[in-house]
């Protein structure tokens, strides 16, 4: 991916405008925990980071997922504190080299470890954790077991700081924050990449934070249902965004064409493993098979392909 790692960013330590975009590139020659994440102004008052399309480890300091954040008259909201605690203080590095407004809401899209793992970073008890009602039984149900399955790929150093904090603002269907004159709409979806997926649009410039409903490049993966998701994209296209932050792929990402690759994967391996089952093909079998049409267009296809078939076989056997 042809962008700069903070690690590549420490050496330079450079800041810079351009086009009229702000792009921090900044950093503390220190160490990585003091570095400021490299964020990109998309529009007016809106910044975000793009993830590299990889796998969370020691290497990227769990920086995988798209994060950003907003900034209102009175203050800031975050969209998703990244995959560690440093990632989630560089993120607040970032707000703070373009305004020293606080940091009123952290919003946490959904439950999975490169979206949540910052959240300590966030203890200010002027930030309210805001999260799909879901998403506390969610986090007790799996939180545990996130901090033990990633202590070896990600090293005991960088996960010695990362706990797990649930929300206490909880959104059941949608309600709009006020950040001073600026209304950030969060709605809560049904089961779809989780059970807890939230989206986040800002009204005054259209960005639309969809998190794990909307990947780019980097494969879906899914935790939730096929079905549910399929259902809803119709009504994830008829959000009038302007342009969109995916979880993961480029920022800004166009919408609704951000979703085309996604809904066309979807289509492939609802085929495939219907057509598996129905001429009796056992899972073992068929999960090796499904979707691989679709190879050479994800990153990622080999990590997870297989273990969305597994998860489609089991929901659609049963249609």
């Amino acid at each position: 991916m042809n962008r700069p790692t903070r690690r590549s960013v420490l050496k330079t330590g450079a800041f810079f405008a351009c086009c009229g975009m702000s792009h921090i590139r900044f950093a503390q020659s220190q160490s990585a925990h003091s570095a400021v994440l490299p964020v990109t102004e998309i529009a007016g008052g809106v910044f975000a980071f793009a993830g590299l399309p990889e796998m969370m480890n020691a290497e990227n300091e769990g920086e995988i997922c798209n994060v950003g954040f907003v900034v209102g008259t009175d203050a800031v909201a975050v969209i998703d504190s990244g995959g560690s605690v440093a990632e989630g203080r560089a993120l607040i590095a970032a707000i703070r080299a373009v305004t020293d407004r606080p940091v009123r809401y952290l919003i946490n899209t959904h439950m999975h470890p490169d979206h949540i793992f910052g959240n300590a970073a966030f203890s200010d008890a002027e930030t309210v954790v805001v999260g799909h009602r879901n998403l506390p039984r969610a986090l007790a149900s799996r939180g545990d077991y996130y901090l033990q399955s990633y202590r070896d790929s990600m090293g005991g150093a960088l996960m010695a700081d990362i706990r797990i904090v649930p929300p206490t603002k909880l959104i059941t269907d949608e309600e709009q924050l006020d950040l001073g004159g600026r209304h950030l709409a969060l709605k809560a979806w049904k089961t779809a990449h989780t059970d807890n997926d939230l989206t986040v649009f800002d009204q005054q410039s259209g960005t639309f934070f969809t998190g794990d409903l909307c990947f780019v490049d980097h494969l879906p993966t899914m935790d939730g249902s096929l079905r549910g998701w399929i259902d809803q994209l119709g009504d994830l296209k008829a959000f009038k965004a302007n342009l969109a932050v995916p979880g993961h792929g480029p920022v800004p990402s166009k919408w609704p064409e951000a979703l085309d690759r996604e809904e066309r994967y979807f289509e492939v391996l609802a085929r495939d493993i219907r057509k598996a089952i129905a001429d009796g093909v056992p899972m073992a079998e068929a999960v090796k098979t499904a979707a691989q049409s679709e190879r050479g267009s994800w990153r990622l296809f080999d990590e997870y392909n297989e273990r969305n078939a597994t998860a489609a076989f089991a929901e659609l056997e049963w249609e």
